[in-house]
């Protein structure tokens, strides 16, 4: 399954909360030009990044002196510290999702982020990605902490109704649905994924809905089920550089079909934004993640096409 979250931000004509986006129109082909621009072309890093960090607390202090030296107490850089989650959207958010048998990749995942994302804050929306289809995944990539069997349970079949439900309730005007991988269904838990958006749409017109798949196997029959679901982003992570594939992910998962599950919903559903993302950190160099990023598909497809900047 995929681990990133999504969302979108920024300053436009129309109301920002937090992190998600709201806007009157129904769906994104609808949106006008300027509006659509924004969602595609952005944002930027710099909208995620504010303010410097104090002397101390900056890189200088930690670059060549990562390992505990004997006798002394190695602490980790202030920015990979979290704080416990506590708060009123967090218990919120926890009591929801526990009365309606929903679970999340921020919880399945153990992500350290869950208090930030949770707790929302004075001028930030709570919020949380739903992970579908279950807790159990049949596949077995080494990044994820998510549980793993060849037979998970079955489907819920009132999960897409109790997913809008939750989502209804929490008021957010985008949001995210991803899963778990299930090579055990026929269509992979496409139907799900439909389902479920339908029902998202129907409660809230004004909604934008990402689903963050899996890659179904390769069947683009389940691919195209849910990029005609009414979705307005369609997500699918390739997860890191070709020359990693075999080492991060299941042996079922390979860059090249994950590039064609991609390709294939942007060809059916042209309207809609397509959408990966890779992770850095698990040995990949510099030149491979330049190369793959400066990849055929990913230049006409993927990467946020600006005049000024270059890759």
């Amino acid at each position: 399954m995929s681990l990133r979250c999504g969302g979108v931000s920024g300053i436009l004509g129309s109301r920002v909360l937090g992190n998600y986006l709201y806007s009157q129109y129904k769906t994104l082909s609808s949106l006008p030009d300027k509006k659509k621009e924004f969602l595609q072309n952005g944002p930027d890093l710099q909208d995620f990044v504010s303010g410097d960090l104090s002397d101390k607390n900056t890189w200088a202090e930690y670059k060549g002196n990562l390992k505990r030296q004997k006798g002394e107490r190695l602490s980790l850089p202030p920015w990979l510290k979290t704080e416990i989650p506590i708060g009123k959207n967090y218990n919120k958010l926890k009591n929801t999702l526990r009365n309606l048998n929903l679970h999340t990749v921020c919880e399945e995942a153990r992500c350290p982020n869950i208090g930030e994302c949770w707790g929302g804050g004075e001028y930030a929306t709570a919020t949380a990605t739903i992970m579908l289809m279950g807790d159990t995944c049949t596949r077995g990539c080494r990044f994820c902490s998510v549980k793993t069997a060849r037979k998970p349970p079955p489907l819920d079949s009132n999960e897409p109704y109790n997913t809008a439900k939750a989502i209804a309730e929490w008021g957010l005007d985008y949001v995210v649905l991803t899963s778990v991988d299930r090579d055990d269904l026929p269509d992979g838990g496409a139907e799900h994924f439909a389902k479920t958006v339908s029902h998202l749409k129907e409660r809230n017109s004004n909604i934008l809905v990402e689903c963050l798949t899996p890659d179904f196997g390769g069947d683009m029959k389940s691919v195209e089920k849910v990029a005609l679901s009414g979705l307005d982003v369609y997500a699918h992570n390739v997860e890191t550089v070709p020359e990693l594939q075999r080492k991060v992910r299941d042996p079922r998962a390979n860059f090249n079909q994950s590039l064609q599950v991609l390709k294939h919903a942007k060809k059916v559903q042209p309207g809609i934004i397509s959408k990966t993302s890779i992770m850095l950190g698990l040995g990949e160099t510099d030149e491979q993640v330049y190369s793959t990023m400066k990849g055929e598909f990913f230049l006409k497809n993927l990467v946020a096409k600006r005049k000024t900047r270059t890759i």
